[in-house]
């Protein structure tokens, strides 16, 4: 049971990990890009004192590629650039392949582009000292590669999350099993090197079940009861055979005969038949 629950805590795990490395939709990536682009523009802005005027809407120009404009002329440094949408995208989590230009709206040349890749050493950043002068400039951005990048992050919370949902699963059950464990032993009997559990006719010697038919077992429990006690063949035909109906000669010797091949393993347990009297169980 304990491995069965182990395997679908591990299944879920797998699942998450493997639900939240899933390539991101483009709908999500079109309303992260939009929300990043105008954190960008804003900060074109303020770096020229420009308080007043407008950061217009983000247009999606195609799959994946998202073109920044504004309301008024604006000067821009290249470095200054590089850091917002770098700074911007990697809090929005966009995919971390991408080429950005920036377009004069004069005569749609580009004046200034760059391209990053997941391994910097491939980053093609040039022109990063000269600033363009005040003028009407487009910013396009075009995602190269759409990869997992939601993903590090996400992926390490759900883990993380899924580990600690297991963690109190397996805590949970193991409390749930010593309780019924508990249970169990309650409605128990030690008996020498057997265990007698007297509702399921049954006796455990070392995880070994040893099945009791309805009348052993009946016999067995009074005997228990009654341990180093001489009990009278009277009582036990009474109570296991004539209480139900049932009057019997010599089916008492014959089931006394049954649970002493029961118990023989453990030589300490000693059914012992007093003469004329009764029997008598014994642990010595």
């Amino acid at each position: 049971m304990t491995r069965k629950i182990l395997y679908n805590v591990l299944s879920l795990l797998i699942i998450l990990i493997v639900s939240c490395s899933t390539p991101p939709d483009k709908t999500t990536i079109d309303q992260r890009a939009k929300l990043a682009l105008r954190e960008v523009g804003n900060t074109l802005l303020v770096e020229n004192q420009d308080s007043t005027s407008l950061v217009l809407p983000v247009k999606v120009l195609e799959p994946f590629k998202y073109e920044l404009s504004f309301e008024n002329v604006l000067a821009f440094d290249p470095a200054l650039i590089n850091s917002a949408v770098r700074t911007s995208f990697e809090k929005a989590s966009l995919p971390i392949n991408y080429r950005v230009e920036v377009i004069q709206c004069s005569n749609g040349e580009v004046g200034y582009s760059y391209e990053i890749f997941r391994k910097s050493e491939n980053n093609i950043v040039p022109c990063r000292g000269r600033l363009f002068p005040e003028g009407c400039y487009k910013v396009q951005v075009y995602f190269t590669k759409i990869d997992n990048v939601f993903a590090i992050k996400d992926v390490l919370f759900y883990a993380l999350v899924s580990a600690i949902l297991g963690f109190l699963v397996l805590v949970f059950y193991s409390r749930y099993v010593s309780y019924h464990r508990e249970d169990d032993l309650e409605d128990t009997s030690l008996l020498g090197t057997f265990r007698f559990y007297p509702e399921q006719n049954k006796l455990v010697k070392e995880a070994k079940d040893i099945p009791l038919s309805r009348k052993e077992c009946e016999l067995l429990e009074i005997l228990v009861a009654n341990l180093n006690l001489v009990v009278k063949r009277e009582e036990l035909t009474k109570k296991v055979w004539e209480d139900n109906g049932v009057i019997v000669s010599r089916s008492l010797d014959t089931y006394i005969s049954k649970l002493r091949k029961k118990l023989q393993e453990d030589e300490s347990i000693k059914i012992t038949n007093v003469h004329g009297v009764g029997y008598k169980l014994e642990i010595v």
